[in-house]
């Protein structure tokens, strides 16, 4: 027969195992639960860290498209700013050459000569005025030479075309009671 030490020993023994085996439970369950939070979290960072990757790989295709779109228009204005300033010196000079033409000081004996020579200097500024202006039609410039660009002469035949048509139709409603009233004048004319 065992003696009560020996058993109280063996129920201790058995206290103490069961202690640390409770323990190391709880203690593999504190693992198991911070494990799942550190996986949520990291799922968590991922799915942040796409919603981010996916935002700076949109982000840099409407800025790249952006910075493309914007150099292609600096390039055409600076291209056209170079041609309206050459186009400024050119009429710049014909201006003055124009208004240095004084008939009034030509004498009688030299105005025939005078007059060809101011007619072709006025025929030249006059062909590279038209020159110019066809050169800048469709464009900011076109504006300058009383050429608007084709989406405002577009735009403008739209608005004309609809004031048109409106206009019609007003004209048709205000003298519709007198065709009607002459209809019947007339109805009632023929079949007396």
């Amino acid at each position: 027969m065992p003696s009560a030490t020996a058993t109280g020993r063996g129920s201790e023994e058995y206290d103490r195992r069961l202690r640390d085996t409770q323990e190391e439970l709880e203690r593999i369950q504190q693992q198991r639960e911070e494990l799942e939070r550190e996986r949520q979290e990291l799922e968590e960072l991922t799915n942040r860290k796409r919603v981010f990757v996916s935002q700076q790989i949109e982000l840099t295709e409407r800025l790249t498209s952006a910075l493309t779109l914007i150099d292609r228009e600096l390039y055409q204005i600076r291209n056209e700013a170079d041609d309206l300033e050459q186009c400024r010196v050119c009429f710049a000079d014909h201006l003055e050459k124009v208004q240095k033409i004084n008939p009034e000081n030509w004498t009688r004996e030299n105005l025939s000569e005078k007059l060809e020579k101011a007619g072709m200097a006025i025929d030249i500024a006059a062909d590279e005025y038209d020159q110019a202006a066809s050169h800048f039609e469709g464009t900011r410039g076109g504006a300058i030479f009383g050429r608007a660009s084709k989406k405002a002469r577009s735009a403008s035949r739209v608005r004309e075309t609809t004031e048109f048509i409106s206009n019609l139709r007003n004209g048709f409603a205000f003298n519709l009671p007198l065709l009607v009233l002459g209809g019947a004048a007339l109805v009632v004319y023929y079949l007396k």
